[in-house]
């Protein structure tokens, strides 16, 4: 079992919807990012279509995690998305049934099993494990995945003239992102907690130690921009930090960064100003 410490989810701006979520149930927890082409219209009953998604996943893996699965989180994750995908081609409209235009997500999935952690993760989620003894292991694939976008970022914005709040409307942006959609649409791109289940099968997936009293953070990229983006202290720092003062401090300080310190994305290039940032804070 988990106890749930402490849990925080704020949009990148108050403006939007936050697209992203987490939860946590019996031996089970996760972290959940999502996005929406930009400017895709929502067809279901939220601002955006990633919202509803990563909603609607926290809502089934509370209910089902618990009680079935005997934690095989792809079997988990294979049904979740199976649904999804049902729920949200039952409403499409015919000019919505084009993968490029589906939300889709990042997210960090994790079950104990006695003194052991499964960790699976799509994408750029983060958890960062800290065992009784001070002993910290990062899973995800976050580190290795911002280095790229970060310089495909500054690529971007230098080529564009473009600002982080801007660059959405930049056509070299908007051509990027449509030919990675259609990778992905092909099975060529990373695998995504989305509307395509064939996905699970291709989880990455870490065990890690994980006796009585361990701690873990789990975030999403937006939180995690502290350490992989902004280098404003180290993995442990931030476990320590989430800890002694809570998450919201280091929240407010990575909307400082990004609204005072480099709005411009000059200094920490990315393709937003301030992403939704969410972290839950748990003790096994």
């Amino acid at each position: 079992m988990f106890t749930v410490v402490e849990r925080i989810s704020r949009p990148g701006s108050p403006d939007k919807a936050n697209e992203d979520s987490c939860g946590a149930s019996g031996d089970w927890a996760w972290v959940i990012d999502t996005s929406i082409f930009p400017g895709t219209p929502p067809i279901m009953d939220e601002k955006s279509d990633a919202t509803w998604l990563a909603r609607f996943a926290t809502e089934r893996l509370s209910d089902l995690a618990a009680r079935a699965y005997n934690g095989d989180g792809p079997a988990l994750l294979r049904h979740v998305m199976e649904e999804a995908r049902e729920i949200f081609l039952a409403r499409a409209p015919e000019e919505r049934r084009d993968p490029v235009t589906w939300p889709v997500g990042a997210m960090t999935l994790i079950y104990r099993a006695g003194d052991r952690l499964d960790v699976w993760t799509f994408a750029d989620t983060t958890a960062f494990v800290r065992q009784p003894d001070g002993a910290l292991h990062i899973v995800g694939e976050a580190p290795e995945l911002r280095v790229y976008e970060s310089a495909k970022a500054a690529e971007l914005l230098r080529a564009s003239g473009a600002t982080p709040r801007t660059i959405f409307e930049a056509p070299a942006f908007q051509n990027w992102l449509t030919e990675r959609r259609q990778r992905q649409k092909e099975g060529r791109g990373l695998p995504l907690l989305g509307l395509d289940p064939a996905a699970a099968d291709r989880l990455r997936h870490e065990q890690v130690p994980c006796e009585d009293g361990t701690v873990i953070l789990l975030t999403s990229d937006g939180f995690s921009a502290l350490v992989d983006l902004y280098n404003e202290m180290d993995a442990k720092s931030l476990v320590e930090a989430a800890l002694k003062d809570g998450l919201e401090p280091l929240v407010n300080r990575a909307r400082e960064i990004e609204t005072v310190v480099d709005p411009s994305g000059t200094r920490f290039p990315r393709f937003k100003e301030s992403d939704d940032a969410t972290a839950l804070l748990l003790r096994a």
